[in-house]
């Protein structure tokens, strides 16, 4: 498979089960309504993991721009190819979203809350503060990067390392995500908060762009410290 393929595929396989549980957890009578902030943390780890599965012998299954560039900048991956990995990764976030938005259809209509509808797609601050907001996205992705580039230090079981991703993904969903949502990913946040704005959602309300821009620079930001941070060991 072309790893720009495996990167659209493996991002849009991400976004439809982890936006998927969001998405069963807040929309109205959905099934597991109200399951509650374990059920959307545990999703999105598995959800993690089995999407680096699906990517992962055909482009490193990157899945993120943060991590695109943190490769880049630290010497593991060619810049050449970082254009075509955060388009495919964008791209396959959206499609993911639009998807996860049919699979929903009834269940739009009967949610009266935008914001819950919203959330399915992208994230919000529980306490809007744009300085803590884009620290905790900071904190939130160094810890993902530093971590991974610890992990491909350790001789694991062939094929473990996805699963250990996915056990770091619900740590810090449970550990940091309770501040912003634990974004940690501009293509997770930004390309469904783009499907959100063109989609035909009844009493959608706003898309909330003053806020946009803190999921996609506070991870890009805290990758690079995560790779200034693995340089000093």
């Amino acid at each position: 498979m072309n790893p720009y393929t495996a990167e659209f595929l493996g991002t849009f396989l991400l976004i439809l089960l982890g936006n998927g549980v969001v998405a069963g957890v807040v929309l109205k009578g959905s099934k597991s309504e109200n399951a509650g902030w374990l059920t959307i943390v545990a999703g999105w780890g598995i959800s993690v993991t089995l999407a680096i599965y699906a990517a992962g012998k055909f482009s490193g299954a990157h899945l993120n721009p943060a991590i695109t560039i943190a490769l880049a900048v630290q010497g593991g991956f060619s810049w050449a190819d970082v254009p075509g990995y955060i388009l495919a990764q964008f791209g396959g976030a959206f499609a993911g979203a639009v998807l996860v938005w049919l699979h929903y259809g009834p269940h739009w209509k009967i949610t009266e809350n935008p914001d819950s509808k919203r959330a399915v797609f992208c994230t919000a601050p529980a306490i809007r503060s744009t300085f803590y907001n884009v620290i905790s996205e900071v904190i939130g992705t160094c810890a993902l990067v530093l971590v991974i580039l610890l992990i491909g230090q350790n001789e694991f079981a062939q094929g473990l390392n996805p699963v250990a991703v996915g056990m770091l993904i619900m740590a810090i969903g449970l550990g940091l995500g309770g501040t912003t949502g634990f974004a940690i990913n501009p293509a997770r946040d930004l390309g469904p908060r783009i499907a959100h704005f063109v989609l035909p959602i009844p009493g959608k309300g706003s898309s909330d762009w003053g806020y946009a821009w803190i999921p996609v620079v506070g991870p890009v930001i805290g990758g690079l410290l995560a790779v200034f941070l693995f340089g000093l060991l």
